[in-house]
Order: C-alpha cells, then sequence, then structure tokens
C-alpha cells in the first residue's frame, strides 16, 4: 500500500482513453464500427508524414486537460491508437497484418483480428518512446495502458499454437519486455486491460492469472490491472450485469490496484470485499449518460463504497470509454471527479 506514498487520499485518474480530436481521427466512423482488433489507419484525417506530430498535439491536449481538471495520476489518452489493443497487438512478431483472422468479440460479432501465424514475439520498445513524452510533459505521477496477454489470445486467431493457453503465455513474454521498458522510462503506474476476464470468465479460470503473472514478472512498479463490462457506446444502453464473474481470482495475483467499472451497472459495491489486497480503482463517472454528474452525486457514489474498502485503498476513476464522447462532456465529468473526491477527502479529514 505504500507504494502510492506522496499522492492525497483518493487519487484520481482516467481508465486510458480519453476524446480524440475530429481533426485527427474520424470519430464519427470510429463510432460506428466494433473496436478495431487489427490496425484501422483509413480512420486519421492527418496524412502519415504528419500524423506522429498531429498525434504527439492532441496527446499534448489530453495531458492539458487532465492537469486542468486535477487528475492526481495522468495518461496520455490513447491518442495514438485507434483502440485500446490493437496498436500494440499488430506490433509483435509473428502477426500477418495481410491476412487477419477472425474472432467473434464480446457483442457475439465476427470481428477482423490479428492472425498468429508464427512465434509471438516483441521486435522492440513500443510504447516507451511515448511514455517518456508523456512523463516530460505531465511531471508528476503518470500511467500507460497496454492490452493484457489474455485478452490479445480472446481478440486473435491462432494458427500456430498448440492451444490458446500456449498462446496466452507467448504474449506474456512479449507484454513483459513492453512493462520492463516502460517503468525504465519513467512511467509510474502501468496497466493492463483484460475486459476479456468478465467476458470470458470460464477460459480466464483456465489459464489467465498464470499469463498476467507472467507478463509481470520481475516488475517492480507500480501495476494495475482494468477490468470491465464493454463499452457503453457498443452495448447501445443495454443494461450491464450487476456482479463480476471473474473477480475474486486476481486477488492472488501479483498486480497492486485492480480496476472497476461500478457507475453505469450500479454495481454493489459489497463485491469490493472479494479484492481484501488490492487497491481498487472505482468507476464513479456512467459514460452510458451524456449528462455530467454534480459532485455531489460523485461523491455519493465514493460514500458508498467505504464501508467495503478502505479510503486509503480507492483509487477514484471513471467507468471505461471516455473517448466515445465529446471533449467537454468528457472534461466537465472529470472536473466533477476530482470535486467530489475532494469532498469525501474533507469530509474524512474532518473525521
Amino acid at each position: 500500500m505504500e507504494k502510492l506514498a506522496g499522492l492525497p487520499l483518493l487519487p484520481t485518474t482516467i481508465v486510458g482513453s480519453y476524446p480524440q480530436p475530429e481533426w485527427l481521427i474520424d470519430r464519427e466512423g470510429l463510432k460506428s464500427r466494433l473496436p478495431p482488433r487489427v490496425r484501422a489507419r483509413e480512420l486519421w484525417r492527418i496524412p502519415e508524414p504528419m500524423l506522429a506530430d498531429a498525434q504527439e498535439a492532441a496527446t499534448l491536449v489530453a495531458i492539458s486537460d487532465q492537469k486542468l481538471a486535477g487528475i492526481d495520476i495522468v495518461g496520455d489518452g490513447e491518442m495514438r491508437r485507434e483502440s485500446y489493443s490493437n496498436r500494440l497487438a499488430t506490433a509483435l512478431e509473428g502477426i500477418d497484418i495481410d491476412q487477419p483472422g477472425t474472432a467473434i468479440d464480446r457483442t457475439g460479432k465476427a470481428n477482423p483480428v490479428p492472425r498468429v501465424a508464427g512465434p509471438i514475439r516483441r521486435r522492440g520498445p513500443i510504447e516507451a518512446q511515448d511514455a517518456r513524452f508523456l512523463k516530460e510533459r505531465a511531471g508528476g505521477w503518470v500511467k500507460i495502458t497496454l492490452p493484457g496477454p489474455f485478452t490479445m489470445t480472446q481478440q486473435a486467431q491462432n494458427d500456430h499454437y498448440p492451444d490458446d493457453a500456449a498462446m496466452a503465455m507467448a504474449y506474456a513474454a512479449a507484454v513483459n519486455e513492453e512493462v520492463h521498458d516502460l517503468f525504465a522510462a519513467g512511467v509510474d503506474v502501468v496497466q493492463l486491460d483484460e475486459p476479456y476476464l468478465q467476458a470470458r470468465p470460464e477460459q480466464a479460470r483456465g489459464y489467465a492469472i498464470e499469463a498476467i503473472e507472467r507478463a509481470l514478472d520481475g516488475v517492480k512498479g507500480i501495476t494495475a490491472l482494468h477490468v470491465c463490462f464493454g463499452y457503453a457506446h457498443v452495448h447501445q444502453g443495454a443494461e450491464k450485469p450487476k456482479a463480476y464473474e471473474f473477480l475474486a481470482e486476481l486477488d492472488r495475483s501479483s498486480v497492486d490496484i485492480i480496476s472497476i467499472e461500478a457507475a453505469q451497472p450500479r454495481l454493489d459495491p459489497a463485491i469490493l470485499a472479494e479484492l481484501p489486497s488490492k487497491r481498487i480503482m472505482y468507476g464513479v463517472i456512467d459514460l452510458n449518460d451524456p449528462a455530467i454528474e454534480t459532485p455531489e452525486l460523485v461523491a455519493e457514489r465514493i460514500r458508498e463504497a467505504l464501508p467495503y474498502v478502505d479510503a486509503e485503498r480507492l483509487v477514484i476513476a471513471p467507468d471505461c470509454g471516455m473517448k466515445y464522447h465529446p471533449r467537454e462532456v468528457a472534461f466537465g465529468k472529470l472536473k466533477a471527479m476530482v470535486d467530489g473526491a475532494r469532498i469525501v477527502r474533507g469530509e474524512l479529514a474532518a473525521g
């Protein structure tokens, strides 16, 4: 628990994404399709020779907005990605990017995915340069997200390994190299995104923890793991489950922080008792609702968790999928979240 020393009680962060500018990416095109698992370069509005500079400029906007809102652990907003997973997943050796495979996504639809045609290996650092940029520009605490090995396995067509468990371990080895490089670049928190732990709990019970542990082997920095019910815009307002099917299992992992969404699904906070040894990144912003929460509503959502988890173990965050909202809505929600955490922080200090 002492690893977050120096941050205020109830520190705030984003899950990963922040709205990409309309001048950078075709936002309507992005919202009209399932999150891409293979590269979708046609979504970018900026020609390739200038794209990296444009993504860098957009990252500065995301950093500035978070700092203006008062966020304690700043992310890069995933400005350089078409989705949370495809940038890293398609950069690895062993992936045939010219002939994608097919897999069923969590909505039950077939989706083009990376096709694993040979041994998965990391050619070299993928996000480390971006991580250094984030740390230099943001200062203070920063976080970078990576797709986790179990989720990448579920989002791939396996044409090489004897089974998915073996493929997950190969993904995990590549992720492990990337995690080490990110901490060497100055990142304070590295987060693995593992939404398919919830979507496919039976497969997860077979090999997910082993793969996650391999991905974090030898890592000394602060690690987080995000589990969710899926983006609100993808499920088009459908009611989300009221409980996680794969959560208690994560308490035996070496991950420091478990990130879950609670606002939209109206999650029963009693479920937090299933993670007695972890910090909890707790979603208090409903991204199915475009209305900006009041700080008082955010404070009430935080208070609901306190009977089940000590305030010292709580990190405050939105639910996931912020990239699909207009920037002004996303910023307003972040500001309300920061102000709501400040309310509860003051109440706890007053006793």
